[in-house]
């Protein structure tokens, strides 16, 4: 055991002793059982924005001439939706909202709260609207996760003007958000912060918060790259390093010491939230756009984020079936033997397979036309009536069924020249000459589209000789 006042060498290369100099650290008396030492806040929080001039990123929203930027310097305060990924500043504009106008404000968590809170938020607002006719700003963070009629118990207060309603969502909200709350809401979609700026709130803080632990360039660009767009996750990995390398006595943060300090941090990723659904459709588009480049990065980008690769397999087997088709059937069958290579070895080397197959049907002919057949038919089908079955196609296992003429003047394929009964029908009444399919230029639907019109030739001669069950064209 160590003894006070000893160090040590650790695995940051520094040594374990008094801050350095001119670092502030907070004094207290040695804490009992029962108090522990006072604890600031956290960094996010003590670097939170006080005025909209200090907010960095979402210019588009509040640079100068910017929709909220106008909304606040004209006092128009108005019930709005923030849409954006974590770490954006969504809780920051709530609070500037209500800073700015001089109005109360009310958090509620709709990961932690529930009916009483929304009661407890309306009693309050109800007092102070009593007391200075004025409303609240209620922020409601998380609010896609509170239900339909959770949701719906806002509706009358918003419309009264008790509350300035602020709903907070990483979701979509035209989804996840009930339409009548929404009608009364603007949309704000907020972004993930750009390098630079992230590099800006890194500086800032630094200079800030500690300013005797320098950091090298490559630690920032390292940090910037962890942070993937995210501010709270940009400061708490700042903070644990600084803080880290401030006790240990180092001299610097550089990008050896930043990773021994967040040694495992995953791009960010929400298995059920927009963002898992729009990189699933990067990577069909990019299949679907021949990119095999982009259809791979978009599939490790999802495997980095912690996606299951059986959900991947399940999409390859789709794009296969969906884009690329009879162009080229092979691709549906080596999306399904990823899957099963991939149920046979697990991760990592299965995932070997599910890349391969991907890169695959990116390189392959393309082809739609069975999809949109398949399509076509089904609204065809329908809206259209219940059409009988043809005599001739029907089956007549009862000697009634032959009297009643079922199976009347049907011509067995394999009988006629080349397997093809020239100017026979399969369709029923009124539906003779509509087409679906239309195989297209592209791969082995070329030769089927040369087949099929081979044989529609065949079917229009004979109908022109009057060998077909229909009779001849006029004219």
């Amino acid at each position: 055991m160590l003894k006070r006042g000893m160090s040590t060498d650790d695995l940051f290369g520094g040594a374990l002793s008094a801050p350095l100099p001119g670092v502030k650290r907070t004094k207290s008396a040695k804490p009992s059982q029962a108090e522990g030492p006072a604890l600031a806040a956290p960094l996010a929080e003590r670097m939170r924005p006080k005025t909209l001039d200090e907010v960095i990123g979402q210019k588009h929203l509040l640079g100068e001439g910017a929709p909220l930027r106008v909304a606040f310097e004209h006092a128009r305060p108005h019930s709005m939706i923030l849409w954006g990924p974590p770490g954006v500043g969504k809780t920051t504009i709530a609070r500037l909202m209500a800073t700015a106008f001089g109005l109360p404000f009310i958090a509620i968590s709709a990961v932690l709260g529930g009916v009483k809170d929304i009661r407890d938020a309306v009693d309050a607002a109800k007092a102070h609207m009593a007391a200075t006719g004025r409303p609240t700003v209620l922020f409601v963070d998380e609010v896609h996760r509170f239900s339909k009629s959770q949701q719906d118990a806002f509706l009358p207060h918003v419309e009264s003007g008790l509350f300035i309603f602020v709903g907070a969502t990483t979701e979509n909200p035209s989804f996840e958000v009930v339409g009548a709350l929404l009608s009364r809401a603007t949309v704000y979609q907020l972004k993930s912060l750009e390098a630079d700026e992230a590099k800006e709130l890194a500086e800032r803080t630094l200079k800030r918060e500690f300013p005797a632990m320098p950091w090298t360039e490559d630690a920032l660009e390292l940090l910037v790259g962890l942070a993937d767009g995210d501010a709270r996750r940009l400061l708490n990995a700042l903070d644990v390093a600084s803080t880290m390398a401030t006790e240990r006595r180092a001299d610097k943060v550089d990008a050896a010491f930043l990773r021994k300090t967040v040694p495992a941090t995953l791009r960010r990723f929400d298995k059920g939230g927009d963002q898992f659904y729009d990189q699933i459709s990067a990577m069909h588009k990019s299949v679907r756009g021949s990119d095999p480049d982009g259809a791979l990065y978009w599939m490790v980008r999802m495997l980095d984020g912690g996606c299951d690769p059986r959900y991947i397999a399940r999409r390859v087997v789709r794009m296969a079936v969906e884009d690329i088709s009879l162009a080229d059937p092979r691709a549906t069958t080596i999306a399904l033997e990823a899957a099963q290579v991939y149920e046979r070895l697990g991760s990592p080397e299965g995932e070997l397979a599910l890349a391969q197959a991907v890169v695959y049907l990116a390189a392959a002919p393309k082809s739609n036309a069975v999809y949109n057949a398949y399509n076509a038919l089904r609204a065809f089908v329908k809206k259209d009536g219940t059409r009988p079955v043809p005599m001739h196609l029907r089956n007549a296992p009862t000697a009634l069924m032959k009297e009643l003429g079922y199976h009347a003047g049907y011509r067995y394929a394999h009988d006629e020249p080349g397997a093809f009964a020239a100017g026979e029908d399969y369709l029923p009444e009124g539906l003779e000459d509509m087409r679906w399919y239309a195989p297209t230029e592209r791969g082995l639907e070329a030769r089927i589209r040369e087949k099929l019109a081979a044989l529609q030739k065949l079917n229009d001669d004979a109908r022109a000789a009057g060998k077909g069950r229909r009779p001849p064209k006029k004219g």
